[in-house]
């Protein structure tokens, strides 16, 4: 039996979410809440509306391809860092119950070019 797994499209995330982002202000960190917030949100729906009928798994494995306007070198750990709103928003939507190593494992992330349609693909697979 092959395992369960669906694909979620998101905008990138806002660039005040990367871990190099400096914020030195109030305002900054009200800024990046926010962005956060809604990042969040937006994974929740996408997790939600795949209406998935065996929730909540145990375990799963993220894996996430980043289409970026410009082909150039990207730090994989900033773009996983930068997911962190997304990934709770998975276990918001009840998917996992956490985003710990126990229950959710992450792959390494991918980069392409899409000058028409930034986005980050995350497909998200069922493990035993």
């Amino acid at each position: 039996m092959a395992p369960e797994s669906f694909v979620i499209v998101l905008p990138l995330p806002a660039k005040v979410l990367s871990p190099n982002c400096t914020i030195g202000s109030f305002g900054g960190r009200m800024m990046k809440a926010s962005a956060s917030k809604r990042y969040r949100r937006l994974a929740r729906e996408a997790v939600e509306s795949e209406g998935i009928d065996t929730m909540p798994w145990d375990k799963i494995l993220v894996e996430a391809e980043f289409y970026h306007k410009t082909n150039r070198l990207r730090d994989q750990d900033n773009a996983m860092g930068a997911l962190k709103a997304a990934y709770d928003g998975v276990v918001d939507s009840g998917l996992v119950v956490n985003d710990d190593y126990g229950h959710m494992r992450r792959g390494v992330p991918e980069f392409f070019c899409d000058k028409d349609f930034p986005r980050v693909v995350l497909k998200i697979t069922r493990e035993a």
